[in-house]
């Protein structure tokens, strides 16, 4: 009855084979048999465990976070090949991997003040092969910490001659950078009320010595409002040495009265300003400033000598590069347009050309300089030159000079303009 009543539990044959079942009774053991439900001895035989199905398979998966993490970490390695042509691969140093990570991280700096500048080259040299500074919002963020801590070690010379786009999309950066000692925005045509204009009167471009504004349709309202700050204030752009204002016609006898107040000038270039009395404003320069017009075109106004130095001269590209690529629309059409009409394009290039060199070679050159003093070869000069007398002489000449310097000074008086213009400063 017993192994009846166990034949009743056992599965069908539809099932699974589950295996032989066996059963000890009595000391022996017993195989039950599934299909009939009876009992038999026999001896046990081995049979191997299955632990899955035969239809069962095993598949490997991995997530996207590992896989994305594996790709990162063949970048702590480096690959070369030897000479027998296998490759070969050695890990980078824990130094490179940790500049690698701020740099992918470095708009999230704090500061930079205090830290050694060898290794904030480096720093800045590997967030720029990453384009971290051509970002939006985090590029000028992390552009401004390297300025507020090194100034002119990151840029001390700036060229922008006709790169007005360049200007336009990255005014913000552009006003971040500290401490130039060059800056040429030559044939941008930023006028009298652009804002970078205004930015050149700040603390921060108070050391800039060369300033170049070349065909930027200036007029006096946009010189009054560049020289308020050292006019009155002695602030400003008061370390100036070279400055060059050629080929502005807005710029009027009034307009070169207020550069008078660049005493440190030792160049200037004033060709093709809208002078009505051109000998009263070049004996008015020699007299006020000590510039002597220059018959042969200084070498300080080559425009070719003027470039961009720094850390960031490869970011500077780098926005010159992607203003270029966004405008490549245009210049497809542009040059579609260009082979239809060719021929009027070579004409309007042939009268660009021309223009250009008539403008560039004014009818007189009206380029200023400091000349040094002269004869101090010649011993017998120098003798006559030591004598009491001419001391004495030298002396009282020095002293008119300050007299008349004094009493212009007590002359000029502030209008209210240049109060309005200082209310803002």
């Amino acid at each position: 009855g017993w192994t009846r009543g166990m034949s009743y539990w056992l599965p069908s044959e539809s099932h699974l084979d589950a295996g032989p079942i066996y059963v000890r009774e009595n000391g022996k053991l017993h195989m039950v048999n599934q299909g009939t439900g009876g009992v038999g001895d026999v001896t046990p035989k081995t049979r191997p465990f299955r632990l899955f199905a035969r239809e069962f398979s095993v598949e490997l998966c991995m997530n996207k976070e590992d896989d994305r993490a594996r790709r990162q970490r063949t970048d702590h390695f480096i690959f070369t090949y030897t000479k027998e042509g296998n490759l070969r691969y050695s890990a980078k140093s824990l130094f490179s991997l940790v500049l690698g990570y701020i740099s992918d991280n470095v708009d999230h700096i704090d500061s930079l003040i205090g830290f050694p500048e060898q290794i904030a080259e480096k720093l800045f040299s590997a967030a720029e092969a990453r384009q971290k500074f051509t970002e939006p919002v985090t590029g000028l963020r992390a552009l401004q910490k390297f300025t507020e801590a090194y100034g002119s070690l990151v840029l001390c010379s700036l060229c922008l001659r006709d790169r007005y786009l360049v200007i336009s999309e990255r005014l913000e950066e552009i006003k971040s950078f500290r401490e130039l000692t060059s800056l040429d925005l030559s044939c941008c045509k930023l006028g009298d009320e652009h804002e970078l204009l205004e930015h050149l009167t700040k603390e921060a471009l108070s050391s800039i010595k060369r300033l170049l504004l070349k065909d930027n349709s200036l007029s006096d309202v946009g010189l009054r409002r560049m020289t308020a700050p050292v006019r009155v204030l002695k602030k400003g752009l008061e370390n100036l040495l070279v400055l060059d204002l050629s080929c502005n016609p807005k710029i009027t006898d009034v307009g070169i009265g207020y550069l008078l107040s660049f005493k440190k000038l030792n160049c200037l270039d004033i060709s093709g300003a809208g002078l009505k009395d051109v000998n009263a404003v070049t004996k008015r320069i020699q007299t006020q400033i000590g510039l002597v017009p220059s018959k042969v075109p200084l070498k300080e106004f080559d425009h070719s000598n003027c470039r961009t130095e720094g850390w960031a001269e490869q970011t500077v590209l780098q926005w010159e590069q992607a203003v270029l690529e966004a405008s490549k629309p245009r210049d497809n059409l542009r040059s579609a347009t260009l082979h239809f009409y060719g021929k009027t394009h070579r004409l309007e290039k042939v009268v660009k050309c021309k223009m250009l060199e008539s403008e560039t070679k004014a009818p007189r050159n009206l380029q200023f300089y400091k000349e040094k003093v002269q004869n101090c070869h010649l011993p017998l000069k120098r003798e006559v030159a030591g004598s009491p007398e001419l001391r004495n002489n030298k002396k009282r000449a020095l002293a008119e000079q300050d007299k008349e310097r004094t009493s212009k000074q007590k002359h000029l008086c502030l209008t209210v303009e240049d109060w309005d213009l200082l209310n803002t400063y």
